[in-house]
């Protein structure tokens, strides 16, 4: 009898549980939909004008976009709102920069007074508008190389070759830059299709595997995957450093709203280890080996630059240090077994700096 009396009483408040669960639920989603809501209002009387005196909500700028609807703290940054002081006051912009100013963030790569790009996740699309019909210089990194390198082929045979990339060429064409180590080889190729096993970034020279067949390739990448490929960079960076030789690790993720720019994260990000030695010292710079145990985006220039890395960014880094003629990285070494003779091949490139 008492077993099936607490029995019931368990059940009764079980339900009466349930209902108040049920209650909290809809209210967090009633809630969320006004907050939502009153969001929208926000968005669509919140515009900024252009040149031209043409004013769009932000709601309609976002609108197109990847995110469909601004991010949080879209349009509070200082170029949008000193430029939409300018057209509202009938003033003619000349120039516009923007630097950091104050200690760094732990997460993002940040040096006091150095200047940045405005952020691509959300003000880009908003200066797009603004600056809409105005005549500006064209952006630096979306223009093809100058220097007119060759495509160096190191080594080829039926299944496979191997590229010397030169710094400024893509791996793969871009939206804005056909140009790249997949377009010259299926131009030069005949009848075979280019497969990448793997890129480097657009400023990093050295070598690349290309596959020639389906076989080729997914023996490489499974190679690539199971870490069993051999790599060596070498990097020349901007600050003499005082370790000799050891390991960095830092994870690393996208930053969502400034691609391809990654950020340090030690909740969300994954795990990145770099091995590196110095092989050469001047009094400005540090020449380095990096071994990249793991292959994250921009590993090696992240763990180069962050503070809590070598603190000293590669010379010529635009996206984490200084610009310059070049990114002075280089893909020195690489070697990984032929996918059907099975012999282990290596390939050697010395660099240019």
């Amino acid at each position: 009898m008492l077993t099936a009396e607490w029995k019931q009483r368990l059940e009764e408040i079980q339900t009466q549980w349930a209902a108040i669960e049920a209650r909290i639920e809809a209210l967090k989603n009633e809630r969320k939909e006004r907050s939502a809501a009153l969001q929208g209002q926000l968005f669509d009387q919140y515009s900024f004008l252009n040149r031209a005196g043409k004013s769009k909500s932000l709601y309609d700028i976002f609108a197109p976009t990847a995110f469909g609807r601004p991010p949080a703290g879209a349009g509070e940054c200082a170029t949008p709102k000193l430029l939409q002081f300018a057209f509202t006051n009938g003033y003619t912009p000349l120039a516009m920069a923007e630097f950091w100013w104050g200690a760094s963030p732990k997460s993002d790569i940040r040096e006091h007074k150095q200047f940045y790009p405005a952020c691509a996740g959300k003000c880009k699309p908003i200066l797009a508008h603004m600056l809409e019909g105005m005549l500006m210089d064209e952006n630096p990194f979306l223009q093809p190389s100058k220097d007119s390198a060759e495509l160096e082929i190191v080594y080829e045979d039926e299944y496979l070759l191997v590229v010397n990339k030169p710094a400024g060429l893509r791996s793969v064409p871009g939206v804005d830059i056909h140009d790249s180590v997949y377009s010259r080889l299926k131009a030069t190729l005949v009848n075979t299709e280019p497969l990448l096993v793997h890129r480097l970034d657009m400023g990093t020279s050295g070598l690349l595997v290309v596959a020639k067949t389906h076989g080729a390739h997914k023996h490489i990448q499974k190679q690539f995957l199971d870490r069993t490929i051999s790599k060596r960079y070498t990097a020349l960076l901007s600050k003499p450093i005082d370790q000799t030789e050891g390991e960095i690790a830092l994870p690393l993720c996208a930053d969502p709203f400034n691609r391809p720019r990654q950020l340090v994260c030690f909740e969300t990000g994954k795990n990145s280890i770099t091995r590196f030695k110095v092989i050469e010292r001047t009094d400005a710079t540090t020449k380095v080996h990096f071994w990249p145990l793991t292959g994250r985006t921009h590993q090696l220039r992240m763990h180069a630059a962050h503070e809590l890395g070598l603190n000293a960014p590669i010379v010529g880094d635009d996206l984490y240090g200084t610009a310059s003629s070049r990114l002075f990285l280089q893909a020195a070494y690489l070697a990984f077994v032929h996918p059907v003779t099975k012999e282990k091949m290596s390939f050697e490139v010395g660099e240019d700096f």
